[in-house]
């Protein structure tokens, strides 16, 4: 094994081990290693030789073969976790990252519903059906609580606190955190878990809150189906998905006057901008703030 694979290794187990991360994390920086390590070969250096400049030019190269910048910047990042790595362990003295530029990347702003267009999309499932009080709930729970989609479908009833007013969240990189929950999501729950309780669970899939007909978890790509056609049936225009919600949500609580690092903590954000060290904000203070600004908890003082 060559000086940069046995590296590599000791950083997967870096990653594994004292950072927590899930396997599809650390594969994902192993893989921005991989690149790196190619680079070097390429060049005949070692990965401690490598500075500033050759940095410089292996984004030029990335550039070069047609990868978009957004791309680039996240193949950088994990390049950079990799040398604060290497500093760590004593492999070098000098990190040649540390003044390394991201590629620039243009704003694209996700497409935003309004509290009317959530309502009507809300309004347009039939309860009657099986699944109605299912995806009714699934819907104020993506938008009430601003989840992932993944989050979303690997929720479990045992992460419920009804009482408390919160639910748990194993986000990305399996890090836990509790997240307010409105009364109109908590409603729904209640009102979906008659129907939910004629369905027979399968095998690993008993705590499971959303299960599809067949007793199973349900799929991303399924989420996205029934948001896709409720959002045909409702008359809406716009391009949406599962990740709309989430991203009204924290939209419609920067309009109503939230704390910006209530809502980063709200969505399981490490930063702000992606960048910035994490901002801690006390539970207390976090419910407060959105149970004071979220359109769901307005309209029920009213």
């Amino acid at each position: 094994m060559n000086e940069g694979n046995a590296l590599k290794e000791k950083y997967k187990t870096y990653l594994r081990l004292e950072r927590g991360l899930s396997a599809n994390s650390v594969e994902a920086y192993l893989a921005d290693v991989d690149k790196l390590l190619r680079f070097a070969r390429e060049e005949r250096k070692g990965v401690a030789e490598i500075t500033y400049d050759d940095l410089q030019q292996f984004i030029a190269r990335l550039r070069d073969i047609g990868i978009h910048p957004r791309s680039q910047a996240r193949i950088l990042s994990g390049v950079k976790s990799f040398y604060r790595y290497l500093l760590l362990d004593h492999f070098i003295e000098r990190d040649p990252t540390e003044l390394v530029e991201a590629p620039k990347i243009g704003v694209h702003l996700p497409e935003v519903l309004t509290v009317g267009e959530i309502d009507r999309i809300i309004a347009a499932i039939d309860l009657s059906t099986p699944e109605g009080h299912r995806n009714r709930a699934m819907i104020e729970v993506l938008y009430s609580c601003g989840l992932r989609v993944s989050e979303l479908v690997n929720l479990r009833y045992a992460d419920i606190y009804p009482a408390e007013g919160f639910i748990r969240v194993l986000g990305k990189g399996d890090k836990q955190r509790l997240v307010p929950i409105s009364e109109t999501a908590l409603r729904e729950i209640s009102n979906y878990l008659k129907d939910r309780g004629k369905v027979v669970p399968k095998k690993g899939s008993e705590d499971v809150l959303f299960l599809n007909r067949r007793g199973g978890t349900l799929s991303r790509v399924m989420v996205f189906l029934i948001i896709k056609d409720l959002a045909a049936a409702a008359g809406i225009q716009k391009t949406i998905s599962p990740h709309t919600f989430r991203h009204s949500f924290a939209t419609h609580l920067l309009e109503g006057g939230a704390n910006l690092r209530a809502i980063q903590e709200m969505l399981g954000h490490e930063s702000i901008t992606t960048t910035e060290i994490y901002t801690h904000v006390s539970r207390e203070s976090l419910r407060e703030e959105i149970l004071a600004h979220h359109p769901r908890n307005q309209a029920r003082k009213r």
